[in-house]
């Protein structure tokens, strides 16, 4: 449990991949097979998840891991606040 200040936000991403239509798309074969890997607190963890999970599948050029910012589609305005 974090302490009362020490609070940090959550800043939600999700990890994604499949095998994509086309070489240079982002759209999948089928959707039923995409892999989703997981929802992570932070890019870190998010970008250690789509690392290991892109090196176990390097040998399928057609497949693809994505990172998603949810917290940017969660609170769109957030960044824009932030920029303030």
């Amino acid at each position: 449990m974090s302490e009362p200040g020490n609070h940090k936000p959550q800043l939600l991403h999700l990890v994604l991949g499949g095998e994509l239509t086309e070489l240079g798309g982002t759209e999948f074969k089928d959707l039923e097979k995409v892999d989703i890997v997981g929802v992570f607190p932070n890019y870190a963890t998010a970008h250690a998840a789509w690392k290991a999970k892109a090196q176990q599948t390097v040998d399928n050029a057609h497949m693809r891991y994505f990172i998603v910012h949810l917290h940017r589609l969660l609170d769109p305005d957030a960044t824009s606040r932030a920029a303030s």
